[in-house]
């Protein structure tokens, strides 16, 4: 097996062609060293189109002095590119994130170039470390394929790439980023307190990141032999594992493993996944897909949501018609848990915003978009407690979903309610 030699960023890059899909590798393993190069040559390029999950760091591919150059497609919108999404120089690619790999593998989306970070090679193999994704697809359909290996990316097992795959090498070494714990408020606190009773001893958990995720792990401490199988994980599960709460052990498939397809966390995670055979980061193809999740018993996924209407409609990437997130896998996991033996699927919410608006709402605001339909929706909690949501009727939907909204909110709710189901809605309400 021959290895090819390396070359620099701006070498690699000329392989790149005006109109050209990329693919980046995501979260805390962006290559931004091919991104600058690439930069570097944008007064000779037209109309290349740049696709990936969430990314840290900088986004110069969104922005506004590239316009006619780059254009910014992403399966999800973070921070760093939210702004110039929702100012129209860079857009939102709404996909179930089980299913953006399938959009490279069955060529609704092109895919020319794979631009991605491993790790240093190991008997000929290397790993995508944090942030397997979709780049797995990206790499099998891709004409170039550019590999920047850097010692930083952990060499976690699962999907592992081999080295021979690559037309292209480049070094870099410059650690990848790093997102600190956030500590829960109060009110996360109490949420997380709800959502852990939901929770039963040989649980298969899905959460994410943030301060509502730690609060759940926080609630979780008194639990024993839980798995994990999940699209993400961070910090606070990272303390269920090593405390031995989290031990796998009940798991039905990957039994004694915890499953991941990316991560964003303390430099503790990523340290804690390289050559640890206890972890399998896979292609999301395998992580998000529900039939997969559902072949582990008592499957928990906690999701959150910006807006949740009387009905049950779930709201999650967008804040009426601005675009904040994307659609994720919250899908993915509230069928996969549902169809689990003994699975519950929550979603997770204060009742109120930072700024004091309510979260439960008589209708979603115009233009927001729906992640979760209300005919998948199970459980929902706030602090003020939790409901259960499935075989409920609309008018049932709507007075358990009031009594869990902000006390200051349920009058305004029950009026809206009854202009709704009109005057049947003061018997069903209990009034």
């Amino acid at each position: 097996m021959k290895t090819l030699p390396f070359i620099s960023a701006d070498e690699a890059v000329q392989s790149v062609r005006s109109g050209d899909h990329i693919h980046l590798s995501s979260i805390a393993s962006v290559p931004h060293i091919l991104v600058e190069a690439l930069c570097r040559r944008a007064h000779e390029l037209e109309e290349v189109h740049f696709h990936h999950f969430h990314t840290e760091g900088p986004a110069p591919y969104s922005a506004p002095e590239y316009e006619g150059t780059f254009f910014d497609q992403g399966f999800f919108v973070g921070p760093n590119v939210r702004a110039n999404v929702n100012a129209g120089y860079a857009d939102y690619l709404p996909a179930h994130l089980s299913e953006s790999q399938a959009l490279y593998r069955c060529g609704a989306l092109r895919c020319d170039v794979a631009m991605v970070q491993v790790s240093e090679p190991v008997n000929g193999m290397v790993s995508l470390g944090t942030s397997v994704d979709c780049s797995v697809a990206a790499l099998e359909v891709a004409r170039e394929r550019i590999a920047v290996v850097n010692p930083c990316v952990p060499f976690a097992y699962g999907d592992l790439i081999p080295i021979e795959r690559f037309t292209a090498l480049v070094r870099d070494n410059r650690p990848l980023f790093t997102k600190a714990y956030v500590e829960p408020s109060e009110t996360d606190r109490q949420i997380g307190r709800y959502c852990a009773a939901l929770v039963s001893d040989g649980a298969c958990l899905q959460m994410g990141i943030g301060s509502l995720p730690n609060a759940v792990c926080t609630a979780l401490c008194g639990h024993k032999h839980l798995g994990l199988h999940t699209e993400m994980f961070a910090d606070g599960a990272l303390e269920l594992i090593r405390r031995g709460i989290i031990d796998g052990s009940c798991k039905k498939i990957n039994t004694g493993k915890v499953v991941a397809s990316f991560l964003l966390g303390s430099q503790e995670v990523y340290d804690f996944i390289d050559r640890n055979p206890a972890v399998l980061m896979r292609d999301i193809a395998y992580t998000n897909d529900p039939y997969t999740i559902a072949r582990n018993p008592k499957v928990v996924s906690i999701n959150s949501a910006t807006e949740i209407d009387l009905t049950g409609q779930v709201s999650a990437d967008s804040i009426g018609t601005r675009i904040y997130s994307g659609t994720g896998g919250q899908l993915d996991f509230v069928r996969g848990a549902k169809l689990s033996e003994g699975g519950r699927a929550v979603i997770a919410l204060s009742s109120r915003t930072a700024k004091g608006l309510p979260k439960i709402v008589p209708v979603l605001k115009p233009g927001a978009g729906v992640v979760t339909p209300r005919a998948d929706v199970q459980w929902v909690v706030t602090e003020y407690g939790s409901v259960n949501l499935l075989g409920k009727s609309l008018q049932e939907r709507a007075r358990l979903l009031i009594s869990i909204a902000h006390p200051e909110d349920r009058e305004a709710l029950d009026r809206a309610a009854f202009e709704r189901f009109g005057p049947h809605w003061m018997h069903t309400s209990g009034h």
